[in-house]
């Protein structure tokens, strides 16, 4: 699998990166053999990097990948984990992380903290739940509602951080474009990580931030590629950003899906190659939960598809005819 290095560090990520958020017990539980498994899976398809953080099961996701990769060599991958939220024991801790997203004990709460404190604590917490010395990257978790301390506190301690050489590159992680943008513009990132805005059925990362970070020599991680489910099997009741989508988006995915099966190419293809047309993607980050989720999400990104398809796309308006496509080759007669 290649390898690309992110903005102007020297921290190298594969095309294809696994989220390790289902590790945590994303809505369901995922047993430790079966966390194991899905690693041990994404290593042998060729993937090296692995993106966690403290908000995916209240550490579990950080604990487990640590334990997964644990006997690998370590210069040989790299692991991004993220600041913003820390978590602090519960006293009495009762029932379950659900509300949250994670079927886990509440064991802990979660405690939002964009100051500089709060970023190198969170670090050193992730270092002794990883098991690891150095974090490859460190992305500020979603910093929506804390602009004025993401960037006043927060990020000048990534910084210092990243001068101390306990972590490679640092960065910022979000479902929106305005605050990544921001953080392109005024920033020395090396790295966003876009999620959910830039796939077959969500361009909104084209508009400003793409194009600024490719200028900017700024790299991209692209995330949510299948707009939570509706781009992986869209039918009635799929989901488009974890809520039902709405019959105009479910409409567009069937035609891109019927336009794909033409060509003989299953959409998880489509969608998880798709953003690597433009030049500032460095890598797709993919959710797994199973060691065949891990291997079919590398199978579908070697997938062979025609330049044909992507113009087809292109030309019946299902994709903007200013989306850089995947190939640079002119289009054919399709059979």
């Amino acid at each position: 699998m290649q390898r690309r290095t992110l903005g102007r560090s020297t921290v190298p990520v594969t095309t294809l990166s696994l989220g390790a958020a289902a590790l945590g017990n994303l809505f369901t539980e995922v047993s430790d053999e079966a966390a194991a498994a899905t690693v041990d899976a994404a290593w042998e398809a060729g993937i090296r990097y692995f993106d966690t953080a403290p908000h995916y099961g209240l550490g579990l996701s950080e604990r487990r990948l640590g334990a997964a990769l644990r006997d690998r060599p370590r210069s040989q991958y790299t692991i991004s984990t993220k600041v913003g939220r820390l978590l602090r024991p519960n006293e009495a801790p009762t029932g379950d992380d659900l509300a949250n997203g994670f079927a886990v004990p509440a064991t802990h709460e979660r405690v939002w903290d964009f100051s500089a404190y709060g970023v190198r604590s969170s670090i050193e917490d992730s270092l002794t739940r990883l098991g690891l010395d150095r974090i490859d990257i460190a992305y500020l978790h979603d910093p929506d509602d804390h602009e004025k301390q993401a960037f006043g506190s927060a990020y000048p301690e990534l910084e210092r951080l990243r001068g101390e050489g306990i972590i490679g590159a640092i960065g910022a992680g979000m479902n929106q474009t305005r605050l990544l943008n921001r953080f392109v513009r005024e920033t020395d990132v090396d790295v966003v990580l876009l999620a959910g805005r830039y796939s077959l059925l969500d361009q909104t990362g084209l508009t400003h931030l793409l194009p600024d970070a490719a200028r900017r020599g700024v790299s991209v991680v692209v995330g949510g590629v299948f707009n939570s489910g509706l781009l992986a099997d869209p039918k009635p009741g799929a989901t488009f950003d974890y809520a039902p989508a709405a019959q105009d988006l479910l409409v567009h995915a069937l035609r891109i899906k019927a336009e794909c099966e033409d060509f003989g190419v299953p959409l998880r293809a489509a969608a998880l190659q798709f953003p690597f047309g433009h030049p500032a993607v460095a890598s797709v980050l993919v959710g797994a939960r199973s060691a065949a989720e891990a291997s079919d999400a590398a199978a579908m990104t070697g997938y062979d598809i025609p330049a044909d398809l992507w113009h087809r796309l292109r030309s019946t308006g299902l994709l903007p005819w200013d989306a850089p496509l995947p190939t640079a080759d002119q289009p054919k007669e399709a059979s």
